[in-house]
């Protein structure tokens, strides 16, 4: 199995890598693993949805 780092996986999937950095200890990314300070990430695995942003978010429109 191939593994990203969080500075790969964020560059593939159009994010910084500190977000990155958080969905992996939030355990939002399935099959990371860490090695001691260093997040690998499968290569195949699909980029986690932003929660931030649901259903429940109202747009302000002017």
């Amino acid at each position: 199995m191939e593994y990203l780092t969080v500075k790969e996986a964020g560059e593939k999937w159009g994010i910084t890598a500190w977000r990155v950095n958080y969905y992996c200890s939030a355990g939002r990314i399935a099959g990371a693993i860490k090695k001691g300070s260093l997040w690998l990430i499968p290569s195949d695995v699909e980029k986690p949805t932003d929660g931030r942003y649901g259903r429940n978010h109202a747009k302000v429109e002017k």
